[in-house]
């Protein structure tokens, strides 16, 4: 049996959890919430991250416009992910939720811009 010593991060309260693994059953304690369990166990089988960063941007009012994943991608594949994001620059004007990557890193999530930037 694996055990796994893991910090919640579903919601304020930074539950301290043990996920123990005996083949495909997992069991989940020290939750205060089924938030908690849900994160658990995900994190022990698919562990997934919401990627955020910043992108360049041409004739803006600012010259980086910030933007993140749609939804959480797997964890081995944010270093491809950034590479793409670090490889673009798009023109402004940019409003908050435009596609910025459409299937970023072949993972099936877009990267969205998360601020308004108004041409100059």
């Amino acid at each position: 049996m694996e055990k796994r010593e893991l910090t919640c991060i579903s919601c304020p309260m930074g539950c301290q959890m043990t996920v123990c693994i005996d083949g495909k059953n997992i069991e989940v304690t020290g939750n205060t919430c089924k938030r908690g369990e849900i994160y658990a166990k995900k994190e022990v089988t698919d562990p997934r991250r919401v990627v955020t960063s910043s992108i360049g941007v041409r004739g803006g009012v600012l010259t980086r416009v910030s933007v993140k994943t749609e939804t959480d991608i797997p964890k081995d594949k944010i270093f491809d992910c950034m590479a793409e994001i670090l490889g673009v620059e798009i023109a402004a004007p940019i409003k908050i939720g435009d596609v910025i990557i459409k299937d970023c890193a072949g993972t099936g999530v877009s990267v969205i811009a998360t601020r308004n930037v108004a041409k100059l």
